[in-house]
């Protein structure tokens, strides 16, 4: 019986040996592979890496649950090659002062990460190339961009509505996206894709590989978020009629640019989406302009920030800036709310 019971053991002993030998090697590959990872992408030529950092270095759980997160105030950060600064506003730039100047127009450009300027200059963002064109025709008007990365609609507006207000913007620049109406889901992540690139990598090959990809389930999938009466669409329309309610209210000019998916410039396939914001803009008393003309045409190759990163570059955020100066140079007084 002895005898049995300490060949059990032995046993025993051998498999949790072996067990932690294959659990140590795991660990040890798993920390090389990190390491190769991390060495790799130094590069700063991933998109979703760069994604993942952003979130990591300029960003921090926001207590208001409905904005899922916010920038981290006065904060820098090289994502993408390009530098990214904050204000005390959490607003891409420099400081700005409170209130405007007397007499002196201030336009807030809110958005998403097309907003923000992700993998352009700051000096090449839309914001900064309106700023530039209204100094040149000698115009007293100041743009700010408060633009933040994985938005939509409900979280830009209620983040003016709930932070940036103070700032009283006498214009309010929306530069839509076709994903704005699109729900995001609260929360960061769990802990290994908040703080490995080997898991966010793997996540990421998975999703590609067993998720829909092409142009085809890309229009499926916005024609299931923008269908008639759809829950995306009347929480959408929501935050838009909030907004038209606080400008009336505040004697504030509201223009919506909405920017086209850039995968497919040459045969576009979501036009409807654009009408669809184009009437909710309408509907709200705002003005509308359409980038879709500006853009129509370019090659992917010739307007994406890198390969990988469908986000308009310098080029596109110069042709946007085109379109839209001449519609924010047009003096429009709003009528006050009776």
């Amino acid at each position: 019986m002895e005898s049995g019971s300490t060949l059990g053991q032995g046993r025993v002993r051998i498999f949790v040996s072996g067990a932690l030998t294959v659990i140590l090697t795991l660990l040890i590959c798993a920390a090389a592979a990190e390491g190769m990872l991390r060495l790799k992408n130094a590069s700063m030529r991933n998109y979703d890496i760069e994604m993942w950092r952003y979130s990591r270095e300029l960003k921090f759980a926001s207590e208001l649950a409905v904005l899922g997160h916010e920038h981290q105030p006065n904060a820098k950060a090289t994502l993408q090659s390009v530098e990214i600064r904050t204000n005390a506003w959490g607003l891409r730039g420099g400081n700005v002062s409170e209130t405007p100047a007397p007499g002196r127009r201030r336009v807030l450009m809110l958005g998403s990460s097309i907003a923000l300027g992700w993998g352009v200059p700051e000096g090449s963002v839309v914001s900064s190339l309106l700023q530039a064109k209204f100094e040149a025709a000698g115009q007293d008007v100041e743009i700010l961009n408060a633009g933040i990365g994985n938005y939509n609609t409900e979280r830009y507006v209620e983040r003016f509505l709930h932070r940036l207000t103070p700032l009283k913007p006498t214009d309010l620049l929306v530069l839509a996206f076709v994903r704005d109406g699109e729900p995001l889901e609260q929360g960061g992540g769990n802990f290994l894709l908040r703080n490995s690139q080997l898991a966010l990598t793997a996540w990421t090959v998975i999703n590609r590989v067993f998720g829909e990809s092409g142009e085809k389930s890309l229009v499926a999938h916005y024609q299931r978020i923008y269908a008639p009466g759809s829950s995306a669409v009347t929480r959408m329309n929501v935050e838009f009629t909030k907004l038209a309610a606080y400008a009336r209210e505040h004697r504030i000019r509201v223009t919506l640019a909405m920017v086209p998916d850039i995968h497919n410039l040459d045969h576009y396939p979501l036009q409807f989406v654009h009408e669809i914001f184009g009437k909710t803009a309408r509907d709200n008393g705002f003005t509308y302009v359409d980038l879709l003309p500006a853009l129509n045409g370019i090659a992917a190759s010739d307007i994406w920030a890198m390969p990988g990163d469908p986000h308009p570059n310098a080029r596109g955020h110069a042709l946007m800036a085109e379109a839209i100066y001449p519609v924010l140079a047009t003096p429009v007084t709003p009528a006050k709310e009776e």
